[in-house]
């Protein structure tokens, strides 16, 4: 009885609940109400990714991050990192951002309101109320006209804000994955640039397309022909399908120069998926002495390259970790994702990250950032707004630019006729099924502690299965 009960509530004042696990009703990719439970359920009790660290790296930097139209501040104070809500007081002007500016320094002048010229240091206590004279006392309260906080935590060279001010934290609710990405050298990752763009498409399904690897074969298909052996075995050797079947008969040289291909792919097709500099040094190990057989070669060969990646950058300068070592200690997946709207793409020693934000119900934000590591005194300037393209733009890198492809013909296809759901593979698509159904329960009011509990188990699902009690 208390199951059904569970369910019922999960249900209750959804309009498009998922009923079952491997079918994800169309409509909550378009329907406006959907979009509006989402908006004040899901958002507001969420932890956002709002900045990158090194957007702030002096006492009195600020950026400002919106998202469903709430805007925050994030700013560098004395004491830390702090966050506000980016309103005046006095009558609900944006204290700071607006006109192109998303950024500043706030340490000398604090923010001043343009609209009657209220101010505020960086720790969000009112410092001038312009004619104090003409209000009546009660209405001036310091604690009152401090500027509302909100809760914010650091992690990964980010900062995350909530505006659910007793949600768990951070780390209570993504669980382990922050471990197992810190150990790979996440916090000391910088930004190299930033690229983004605006696409017609639900925020959910731009993110589906980097929630499994089932679409490389035909979306990625120079993957796909490089190392045949890395993605047939996973998905099918179909003869139907674009990658050809693995050939037992492939020699070690073969296969090691088919593995470096693969990587200078990765590192042009997505820069921080692999870097130049790593492919540099893989190059130069493709006549290593291996074992005769691919099974026992391959594993050998990418042991010397990430030793080699190792010595090398460290050598440089660069504060890389011991890439043999954590993984052996903390095995990372080629997408780790953080609920809602993050994703982080790591490979040896850099990443690509992923952001994605609804502008409306059919329309989205998504950001790219390649992530690497820099000697002391060799970091670039830091990229402070993105490079805006249109989605089709060629001077995007080739692996976006192909997913870029195929998701606005997804929307248009979500709003064909007889088209009611997606059918999922409870084996490879799992994680959209566990994260479709996590929003639910943002939707249904389940407590905190209940969508933590959830959210740890999408840590590590990419490619994984539907887990079937995710909220029980």
């Amino acid at each position: 009885m208390a199951d059904f009960d569970f369910n019922e509530r999960l249900r209750a004042g959804n309009p498009f609940p998922i009923i079952d696990p491997r079918q994800v009703p169309a409509a909550r990719y378009y329907d406006e109400e959907f979009y509006k439970l989402e908006c004040e359920q899901l958002w507001p009790r969420a932890w956002q990714m709002a900045c990158r660290l090194e957007q702030i790296p002096e006492v009195g930097d600020w950026v400002e991050y919106e998202n469903v139209g709430k805007s925050v501040l994030v700013v560098r104070t004395a004491e830390g990192v702090k966050a506000y809500h980016n309103h005046c007081r006095h009558r609900g002007v944006p204290i700071a951002g607006g006109d192109g500016q998303s950024s500043g320094n706030c340490a000398h002048s604090g923010f001043i309101c343009p609209f009657h010229g209220w101010r505020w240091n960086m720790d969000g206590e009112n410092t001038f109320v312009y004619g104090r004279q003409l209000f009546d006392q009660d209405q001036l309260d310091h604690a009152e006209l401090a500027l509302k906080p909100v809760k914010v935590e650091t992690w990964g060279g980010c900062a995350f804000i909530n505006h659910d001010r007793d949600a768990p934290s951070l780390r209570d609710t993504y669980g382990p994955v922050l471990d197992r990405l810190e150990a790979h050298g996440m916090s000391k990752l910088r930004s190299e640039w930033w690229f983004a763009t605006d696409l017609p498409a639900n925020w959910k399904i731009a993110m589906e397309a980097f929630m499994e690897g089932y679409h490389v074969m035909m979306t990625h298909p120079q993957l796909q022909r490089a190392v045949p052996t890395l993605y047939n075995p996973r998905y099918g050797n179909d003869t139907g399908g674009i990658g050809l079947p693995i050939d037992p008969d492939q020699s070690v040289a073969e296969n090691i120069r088919s593995q470096i291909e693969n990587l200078e792919l990765l590192s042009n097709g997505m820069a921080g998926m692999c870097h130049a500099k790593e492919v540099e040094i893989a190059r130069e190990l493709v006549d290593v002495d291996l074992p005769p057989t691919v099974a026992e070669a391959v594993p050998m060969w990418f042991g010397i390259v990430q030793e080699a990646i190792t010595r090398k950058l460290r050598e440089r300068g660069e504060d890389v970790p011991d890439l043999n070592a954590v993984c052996q200690s903390d095995p990372v997946n080629a997408v780790e994702y953080l609920f809602p709207h993050y994703f982080l793409l790591p490979f040896f020693t850099s990443m690509a990250s992923y952001r994605i934000r609804p502008t409306g119900p059919e329309t989205c934000r998504f950001e790219i950032w390649s992530l690497t590591h820099f000697a002391p005194g060799e970091e670039p300037e830091v990229p402070m707004e993105p490079t805006v393209l249109p989605y089709n733009s060629q001077d995007f890198p080739q692996i976006p630019r192909q997913d870029y492809s195929n998701i606005p013909l997804q929307q248009k296809g979500l709003h064909s006729e007889g088209f009611e759901y997606m059918r999922l593979s409870g084996q490879v698509e799992g994680l959209i099924s566990n994260y479709q159904r996590l929003i639910d329960g943002y939707i249904a009011g389940c407590e905190p502690e209940k969508l933590a509990t959830a959210n740890r188990q999408l840590g590590g699902n990419f490619d994984g299965p539907i887990i079937e009690a995710l909220l029980v």
